[in-house]
C-alpha cells in the first residue's frame, strides 16, 4: 500500500478562483492530526492524500490553513448536489431542532415522505424500498433476499466489478487479488466483464459477447446476477445490446437482475440511474452515497413479491429521520432544479475536456477506447 509523505514540502504559492495553496503541503499545522490519525487507526484508514479536511461547501475543500481545492471526487461519489448544500443543511437543523435524531425503525413522517418520494422516480413494478446505513449492506441485503425468494444458492457477478468491504459484498466484487482469502466460489461465479477493449480485441457485438458467455452457464442454479450498468473502477458502461441480452435471459430463466447504482445512481451518468440507458427494468436496484449527497443512507428498491420473504428486512440505523430528511431534501434539490439534464450537458463538456487533456499529454494518457451508453 502507497504511503504520501506527511513531511510538508514547499511548494509554489496559487490563488486563482477556485484554488488556493497558502502554506507547504501538507499544511504544517495539519501534521499533527495526520500523526494522530495514523496511530490509532489501521493504514487503510489513511491512505488518501494528506490533506486534512476542515469544511467544505460546493465543490471545494478547505484545511484549517486556509487552502483551497477542487473535489473532482464528489467526496467519492457522495456530494451529488454539493457539499454542504443549503437545502440538506436546513433539513439536518429542522431535525436538530425537532429533537428526532434517532427513531429505531419505528415510522416517522420523514421515512413516509422520503420513501414517497424515491418511489417516485423508479419504474413502476418497482414499489417497495428497504433501508440500511452502507452500499455493502444494501448489496448483502439484496442477495439475501434473491436467495430466500428463488430458493437457489448462487449468484453471477463480473471480474473487475466493487460492491462493498463487508463479506458477502466483497465476495460478490470482482477483485480477485484482494479476495484470494476468502473462499468465493462458494456462491459466486464470477465472468468477465464486456468492456470496450474486450469486444474490441475479439471483434464481436455486445450481444455476442453475451451469447458466448452464458452458453455453457445452467440457470437452474443461480438466484441472481449481480452487474453495475456503470462499472466505476474500470469507468466502463455496459453495451446495450450486451444489457439487453442479460435481461432477456434472466426473465427467460427466473433469475432476478440486481443492479448496483450505488456509485451510478442519482444523475451521475445523465440519467437518474444508469440502467435507464439501456431500456431495462431490473427487479432489485442497490442505492447508497449519492443518495443523501451527506449522511450514510443505502436502500434496496424492489417488488414487493421478493421482499414478502421469511426474512427479517429491518436495520437499526435505516431510515434514522436525520439522515431520510437530508436525503429527501437532497432528492428534491436533483428533481426542482433539474441536475439530472445538467449531468447530461456538463458530461459532454468534461468528456471534450478530458479528450484535450488525452491529446496534450500522450505521456501520460497513452491509451483510450471509449464506448459510449446507447441514448
Amino acid at each position: 500500500m502507497y504511503k504520501f509523505s506527511q513531511t510538508p514540502v514547499n511548494c509554489p504559492k496559487i490563488e486563482t478562483e477556485h484554488r488556493k495553496i497558502a502554506t507547504a503541503i501538507p499544511s504544517p499545522e495539519t501534521i499533527e492530526i495526520l500523526e494522530i490519525c495514523a496511530k490509532n487507526e489501521p493504514d487503510s484508514m489513511n491512505d488518501q492524500l494528506p490533506i486534512v479536511w476542515d469544511s467544505a461547501k460546493d465543490f471545494y475543500i478547505y484545511d484549517k490553513s486556509g487552502n483551497q481545492w477542487i473535489d473532482f471526487t464528489s467526496g467519492i461519489f457522495v456530494t451529488n448536489v454539493g457539499h454542504a448544500n443549503p437545502m440538506i443543511i436546513q433539513a439536518i437543523q429542522n431535525e436538530i431542532n425537532k429533537k428526532l435524531l434517532n427513531a429505531y425503525y419505528y415510522p416517522t413522517k420523514e421515512r413516509a415522505d422520503f420513501s414517497e418520494l424515491l418511489l417516485k422516480i423508479t419504474p413502476n413494478n418497482i414499489n417497495k424500498v428497504f433501508y440500511l446505513s452502507t452500499g455493502s449492506e444494501a448489496v448483502e441485503a439484496a442477495i439475501k433476499m434473491a436467495i430466500k425468494f428463488t430458493n437457489r444458492k448462487k449468484i453471477i457477478s463480473f471480474d473487475n466489478a466493487f460492491h462493498g468491504k463487508t463479506m458477502g459484498s466483497h465476495m460478490a466484487g470482482g477483485k480477485h487479488k484482494a479476495q484470494a482469502w476468502i473462499p468465493v466460489e462458494t456462491y459466486v461465479k464470477h465472468i468477465e466483464y464486456p468492456n470496450s477493449w474486450a469486444l474490441n480485441e475479439k471483434n464481436i457485438t455486445g450481444e455476442e459477447f453475451f451469447n458466448a458467455q452464458f452458453v455453457n452457464i445452467d440457470p437452474s442454479v443461480y438466484a441472481a446476477i449481480i452487474v453495475e450498468p456503470y462499472q466505476g473502477w474500470s469507468a466502463e458502461f455496459l453495451p446495450y445490446d450486451y444489457a439487453q441480452s442479460l435481461k432477456k435471459w434472466c426473465d427467460k430463466n427466473n433469475v432476478l437482475l440486481i443492479v448496483d447504482e450505488i456509485q451510478s445512481g442519482f444523475g451521475r451518468t445523465g440519467k437518474m440511474f444508469a440502467f435507464e440507458h439501456f431500456d431495462i427494468i431490473p427487479d432489485i436496484i442497490t442505492c447508497g452515497k449519492g443518495i443523501s449527497s451527506s449522511l450514510p443512507l443505502s436502500c434496496v428498491l424492489t417488488r414487493e413479491e421478493i421482499t414478502n420473504i421469511d426474512i427479517s428486512l429491518n436495520s437499526t440505523h435505516g431510515g434514522n429521520p436525520l439522515i431520510v430528511a437530508a436525503s429527501n431534501a437532497s432528492l428534491k434539490f436533483i428533481i426542482d432544479q433539474e441536475l439530472v439534464k445538467e449531468s447530461k450537458r456538463k458530461g459532454k463538456i468534461l468528456y471534450n475536456e478530458l479528450i484535450k487533456w488525452k491529446n496534450e499529454l500522450q505521456r501520460i494518457i497513452s491509451w483510450y477506447i471509449y464506448l459510449p451508453p446507447r441514448k
